[in-house]
């Protein structure tokens, strides 16, 4: 089934209803949506040659014509690769090449930065600016055709993320996949009806934009705050204004929206449901959430390589504070969604029980295709159909998941993965770098941060903003270090690996 027969299936039988909002401002009514994604989709195939499985880039900032664009290109038959508008032009032509896409989707932002990048772009790969009148253009033809078929089995969703060897690896999420974390999320989230907004104040290109396919499947509306992004007086006066609204929030947006609702001395009216995900967070803060802003929290732990469904902590049981071990339950991650099985596995792959800890596995529908061209990385992470996560926790008796670290090193900060090695790769370009090891470091605010541990060449001198600048030339500015800690040698053992565990002591 392809996806975009749910917005056909919305249109025809709520052709009226408001679909996609900019703040207040209704930009389109669901009639509307579902004739320029369709338009959109033939003037893919026509103009530009997409045809059914052909890879199409979305580098651009929220906005209501990113879910046209979206819709657009599933219409085709062809394959998102939704991309963080905050990468840097060489991060996300590196995408474009891997991929091996056809187009590219842009505004005026991410245009530039692209077209700096243009050694590193696929060969002649055009660009299509959803700002731009040629998009509007695409967008305004009959729009009468159906979406082409696709099966269970066929490519959606290309979803880049890395890991520690320091290159993007292209997650392959199926139609078939997301239609499955679509259900989950009636399942194990939330219900959904027409009257409800989805709010998206966070990047669509991630886990806030995988949540947007049920509420199209329901009919509901879809708002962009005016800002394109997070502003937390700007999501409690939209609370307020649009009523039954639901989000997907990184902890350092949650906390931020808290803050702002105890200076307004509001509850957060019209928030029905805040989902948090995307990185830790701390029993205090979701304790004071709660006696803030009450009932409206769920929090999901997932994956890209099994999209925002391996565990839920579900509403009710934010709110069963008379549980004996409810603390307990609240510091967790939730229980087991309802299309996968999590187990915890020792180093050599056996299940363990309750209360050992080992590394998180997942199995089910809602598991990755695999890694694009990459199969090594597929022999490493996906075993007899078993996803295994690279984090580590342990299973109470009642079946709740508590995460206790990380194998692998990412760096988690305002719910966005930064993964050390590129911000190494990059540092070690410059001619004051010898060596350098990347570690995140607790904080109240954002989860973690970025401290680079430096060893300088023979001769050269500390340079805080020197190496900034650098980073900033070579990766996105978010993954730049906030901090830089100048070390005469790095811990290592005795095969040469750096201890980052010991870093981080050495750090804190």
């Amino acid at each position: 089934m392809n996806l975009a027969e749910w917005l056909a299936a919305s249109a025809r039988l709520r052709p009226g209803a408001p679909a996609l909002l900019t703040g207040t401002r209704v930009d389109a009514d669901y009639a509307t949506f579902a004739a320029r994604a369709a338009s959109l989709g033939g003037a893919l195939a026509q103009t530009y040659r997409i045809v059914p499985g052909d890879r199409v880039a979305l580098f651009a900032s929220n906005c209501t014509d990113y879910l046209v664009a979206l819709y657009g290109i599933w219409w085709a038959g062809a394959v998102a690769i939704p991309i963080n508008a905050k990468l840097h032009g060489k991060e996300a032509g590196w995408i474009c090449s891997n991929a091996a896409a056809k187009l590219a989707l842009v505004d005026e932002g991410t245009a530039a930065t692209l077209a700096a990048a243009a050694d590193d772009l696929p060969p002649a790969m055009p660009t299509l600016a959803l700002d731009g009148e040629q998009f509007r253009d695409s967008c305004r033809g009959s729009g009468t055709s159906a979406p082409v078929a696709r099966s269970d089995d066929d490519l959606a969703w290309l979803f880049y993320t890395s890991g520690t060897t320091g290159r993007p690896k292209g997650v392959m999420l199926s139609h078939g996949n997301l239609v499955a974390m679509s259900l989950c999320y009636l399942a194990d989230v939330d219900a959904v009806t027409p009257e409800d907004a989805a709010l998206y104040a966070a990047p669509i290109s991630h886990g806030a934009g995988l949540y947007n396919m049920i509420h199209v499947r329901f009919g509901a509306r879809h708002v962009v705050p005016k800002s394109g992004g997070f502003d937390p007086d700007e999501v409690l006066d939209l609370g307020k204004q649009l009523g039954n609204v639901s989000m997907f929030a990184a902890p350092t947006m949650v906390k931020r929206l808290v803050e702002a609702a105890k200076r307004r001395g509001e509850t957060g009216e019209g928030l029905r449901t805040i989902v948090y995900g995307g990185g830790p967070m701390y029993l205090a803060d979701i304790r004071e959430a709660l006696s803030v802003m009450g009932q409206r929290f769920v929090q999901i732990y997932g994956q890209g390589e099994s999209p925002m469904t391996i565990t839920s902590l579900r509403r009710e049981l934010h709110a069963d504070s008379d549980h004996p071990r409810y603390l307990q339950r609240l510091a967790s991650v939730g229980t087991a969604q309802s299309v996968v099985s999590v187990r915890i596995t020792g180093p050599d792959g056996e299940a363990l029980p309750a209360g050992e800890a080992g590394e998180i596995e997942v199995k089910g529908a809602t598991v990755m295709l695999g890694y694009w061209n990459s199969p090594a990385a597929n022999a490493e992470t996906l075993k007899d159909g078993w996803l295994r996560t690279g984090d580590v926790g342990r299973f109470d008796e009642d079946g709740f998941l508590t995460l206790s670290d990380r194998s692998k090193d990412v760096i988690i900060s305002g719910g966005t993965n930064i993964y050390p090695r590129e911000v190494e790769e990059a540092l070690l370009t410059h001619p004051a770098v010898r060596e350098v090891s990347a570690i995140g470091v607790a904080d109240p605010e954002w989860g973690e941060n970025v401290v680079a541990c430096v060893v300088l060449a023979d001769g050269a001198a500390a340079d805080d903003a020197a190496l900034d600048a650098h980073c900033q030339a070579m990766i996105a500015r978010f993954k730049r270090p906030k901090r830089y800690v100048y070390l005469d040698a790095l811990p290592k053992n005795n095969y040469g690996k750096v201890l980052k565990t010991e870093l981080r002591k050495m750090v804190k």
